[in-house]
């Protein structure tokens, strides 16, 4: 039935407002869960109400009990047994919350909504009170979760890593201090994007990927063939103790924010246009004589970031040794970048954190959210398969 259909029906002409309507369904609702209980009792005596048993255990009355659920607070009676040894499953012992309540409470955790806030709108829309400290033992019922999805196998081999780390203040030794979340996103064989981790430290540096880049080869990563990263001193070289067959690609865009930081307004556009030469370049061979071009132009006057392009032009050049739909996605962190975005955009609202299972807990959640419509291969993948398979043949071989 379509809901004016509904809506224009007998039934539904018999409630003169919508609190009535409310009213009848939160009843009716009440009387169900009621005698769910009743027949999980049966099941858990081994005979129906008023029939006969050899066992010592019977029904001994109701306890009454106050619940939470998506239609507002309930009073409902809860059958007892005389060993006390019935724990419902739709409603257990100690639990009163019930059809998803926690569910919805951690979502909207996830969304970057505060403790208070929640509290607020499970009020507005529910109708029940909940203090800050039980959201907070919600919440904090998230961490085991964590700890098996960041002790989880990973898969042997992963066409693509992109690795950039994220900055949140923390609240440490009641000094606010500001800590790295480091985040590896990993392309499978099967072209699905998947988070392989977060890792939470202090400012970024190579010594803290080398833990995080061991820690993923614990985990059960045997190689990487390609990595993408951001031009942090020493990072290229960590990753080949650890991958040592691994090609590094150091971000491209990253170098160019670099090198154009302390250029003058005047100067970016033209600036822009000339490094945009080189690594819009055909060839490798083309990009070196437009770099030459470029340091004759401007290396007198910006040459801090002329001697960037050339010390790092080896790892900032890598992706020309591939076809350019692989080209396209590994030159630039800006995969990982824009996840990092909606990180921000989840957690905007705390400006910082009180402790480092905090952070970690909304950064999970934000990821969780993020990454649910991770289930598609990439943008022609059948054709960037192909070419992985003819440039790394049995490397790629399940």
């Amino acid at each position: 039935m379509k809901k004016e259909d509904f809506l224009n029906s007998d039934f539904f002409k018999q409630f003169k407002t919508p609190e009535e309507f409310n009213d009848f369904f939160s009843t009716l609702h009440k009387r169900g869960l009621e005698a769910m209980l009743e027949g999980e009792l049966d099941a858990h005596l081994g005979y129906q109400k008023h029939g006969k048993t050899k066992s010592s255990n019977a029904r001994n009355g109701h306890s009454l009990k106050t619940i939470k659920t998506s239609l507002g607070e309930a009073e409902i009676k809860v059958p007892r047994d005389r060993e006390s040894s019935f724990n419902p499953m739709i409603v257990p012992k100690r639990k009163s919350m019930i059809d998803g309540v926690e569910n919805v409470i951690i979502s909207l955790y996830a969304k970057g909504m505060s403790n208070s806030d929640i509290e607020e709108q499970m009020r507005e829309i529910y109708g029940f009170d909940l203090s800050t400290s039980t959201i907070s033992r919600i919440t904090d019922k998230i961490t085991d979760d964590i700890v098996a999805w960041q002790n989880r196998p990973l898969e042997p081999v992963y066409l693509i890593v992109w690795m950039d780390g994220i900055v949140f203040k923390v609240r440490e030794n009641s000094k606010i201090i500001n800590k790295t979340i480091y985040i590896a996103v990993g392309l499978r064989r099967d072209g699905i994007k998947e988070v392989l981790g977060l890792w939470l430290g202090k400012n970024e540096s190579a010594a803290f990927w080398m833990s995080v880049l061991t820690d993923m080869r614990t985990r059960g990563v045997n190689d990487i063939l390609i990595t993408a990263t951001d031009n942090l001193n020493g990072f290229t070289d960590t990753i080949k103790n650890v991958f040592p067959e691994s090609r590094t690609q150091i971000c491209v865009i990253h170098q160019i924010r670099n090198s154009a930081r302390y250029v003058v307004w005047k100067d970016k556009k033209e600036f822009s246009r000339d490094m945009r030469c080189i690594y819009e370049a055909p060839t490798r061979g083309a990009a070196e004589a437009a770099l030459k071009d470029f340091a004759q132009k401007w290396e007198d006057k910006y040459g801090y970031a002329v001697k960037s392009w050339q010390n790092n032009w080896e790892d900032l050049t890598v992706f020309f040794d591939f076809p350019v739909e692989i080209r396209r996605i590994i030159y630039t962190t800006n995969l990982i970048e824009n996840l990092n975005g909606k990180i921000r955009k989840y957690t905007k609202n705390k400006l910082s954190f009180p402790t480092d299972e905090a952070v970690i807990k909304s950064v999970y959640l934000a990821l969780r959210e993020t990454t649910k419509k991770w289930t598609k291969p990439i943008r022609n993948w059948g054709l960037i398969l192909n070419q992985f398979l003819t440039i790394f043949a049995e490397r790629v071989q399940p």
